[in-house]
């Protein structure tokens, strides 16, 4: 059995896909999972980032802080709740999360839809930035969303551009659990190979 913690920014499309897969992969197996906050705003600060991203930087630092207070008002649990409801209108299903739909999802997540108001609450962001120092700890260096820690050994990933079908899943985890066990282990890097693909009716069917 593993303990496997996940860092993610909720923004972040490669670290949906990856959280999906890891969830199904030991919904019936022996592995422990938790999804862990993680900031690309954070991670960002001082850089220059280009106009394409500029957005999703800014939508990191607004909603990391409501998964932030989330997180400290309701606990570690808040926040798993708050990402499927509000990562599924996101990822899957393009919403704008304007007001009202951050308001939906933190009721939809048994959350006080009041949070909704905490986008633009600055106290909120030496929170972030604790939270997102964490992963950066555990995975030993400055890295992306997402970021895996298997028994205390952090690797940046997996990245997947496309969720494993149910059979081949749980052999993926079972590999990586394989390598970040593994005495020496350090890394395995593929090029770039493009955004993920998200099918919305894949996601609605589990």
């Amino acid at each position: 059995m593993a303990e496997i913690d996940l860092y993610l920014d909720p923004v972040c499309p490669f670290a949906w896909v990856t959280s999906r897969w890891l969830l199904a992969a030991t919904e019936s197996g022996p592995h422990t999972v938790r999804l862990q906050q993680m900031s690309l705003a954070v991670l960002n600060e001082g850089s220059d980032v280009d106009a394409d991203h500029k957005p999703m930087i800014q939508r990191s630092r607004r909603l990391g802080r409501v998964f932030a207070a989330a997180t400290d008002t309701a606990g570690s649990e808040a926040f798993a709740r708050l990402y499927e409801t509000l990562g599924t209108r996101l990822h899957v299903r393009g919403d704008e999360i304007d007001h009202d739909a951050l308001t939906d999802a933190l009721t939809e997540a048994g959350l006080d839809p009041a949070l909704a108001q905490r986008t633009e609450d600055t106290a909120l962001d030496a929170e972030l930035a604790n939270t997102h120092r964490a992963s950066q700890d555990a995975l030993g260096s400055a890295g992306g969303s997402p970021i895996i820690v298997i028994d205390g050994h952090g690797f940046h990933g997996p990245v997947l551009t496309e969720s494993p079908t149910a059979q081949r899943g749980p052999g993926l985890l079972a590999a990586l659990v394989t390598a970040a066990t593994t005495p020496g282990f350090a890394a395995l890097h593929r090029p770039y190979q493009g955004p993920p693909t998200i099918d919305a009716t894949t996601e609605e069917a589990r």
